[in-house]
């Protein structure tokens, strides 16, 4: 399987975000040939106000239900190219709130999974900008795997990676890899990013699928900055794909015999003691 990681800088204009999308997935098809395409996290909205945030959040489908703009662009690209769409995360209006929410569509443009972020960004940069997550999101609550042909995969996001027990579980849950669409900010990816992805991917023995948003954003009158470098990790822990600066995408082929090579000469699940 050819995975593109899909790498922007989107703002708070929802329905530019969605045209550079569709963009930079049609030129990573023409171009590399793809099975599957990732989307970084909020890349259909990112900066701008809380209202922004509100007015660009969509209320996501029941199966086979129309979605809003973002949802049903993701869909028809899923058609169009007959490749499997992760779509990165989006602002899922749902129970009064927000969400930071995955879905995944087949080569039919079906929906076949929906991740809610379990850990929320609520920290503070060595420069001293403040984030706060949970001020606008909700947390997830369950942890979830897709089916993508004969490969299983692990769904995460962003502040997810610091949390290697999540990743132990979507192991143990049958994922081969495992996607990671973030928003890293400048300060935490220029000295976190790439070894914690690698160490995701060395723990688990999965590929390691990090589409990323990259560049300046505006939020409240400010400028914030994202560290992009989006990449792709082998089970081995070593970078096999990664996305030039600015806007673009990188692509490598996952092999599972590699994967399987791996596990048996150095079967770590079975060697755990402790949970």
């Amino acid at each position: 399987m050819r995975i593109s990681v899909v790498q922007m800088n989107p703002g708070d204009d929802k329905a530019a975000n969605i045209a550079a999308a569709e963009r930079l997935i049609g030129a990573a098809v023409a171009e590399d040939r793809p099975d599957l395409v990732s989307l970084p996290e909020m890349w259909t909205s990112l900066g701008g106000s809380r209202e922004t945030r509100h007015r660009n959040a969509e209320a996501l489908p029941a199966p086979g239900g129309t979605g809003g703009a973002a949802y049903e662009a993701l869909r028809a690209l899923a058609r169009r190219h007959r490749i499997f769409v992760h779509g990165g995360s989006l602002a899922e209006a749902a129970e009064g709130r927000l969400f930071n929410t995955t879905v995944v569509f087949d080569r039919e443009g079906a929906e076949i999974a929906r991740y809610r972020k379990l850990h929320l960004f609520d920290i503070q940069t060595p420069d001293g900008t403040g984030y706060r997550e949970s001020a606008t999101y909700g947390h997830g609550t369950e942890i979830v795997t897709a089916a993508l042909g004969p490969l299983t995969a692990g769904l995460s996001i962003c502040y997810d990676v610091r949390f290697p027990e999540l990743y132990l579980a979507l192991r143990r849950a049958g994922a081969e890899m495992i996607f990671v669409p973030s928003a890293f900010t400048l300060q935490t990816g220029k000295d976190h990013w790439e070894v914690l992805l690698r160490a995701r991917a060395i723990e688990t023995q999965c590929w390691i699928i990090a589409a990323a948003t990259s560049g300046r954003h505006e939020e409240r009158g400010e400028g914030r900055f994202t560290y992009g470098h989006s990449l792709i990790a082998d089970p081995w822990g070593q970078v096999v794909a990664m996305a030039p600066d600015g806007a673009g995408f990188a692509t490598a082929r996952i092999e599972p015999a590699r994967t399987e090579r791996i596990r048996s000469d150095m079967p770590v699940l079975l060697h755990r003691r402790l949970a």
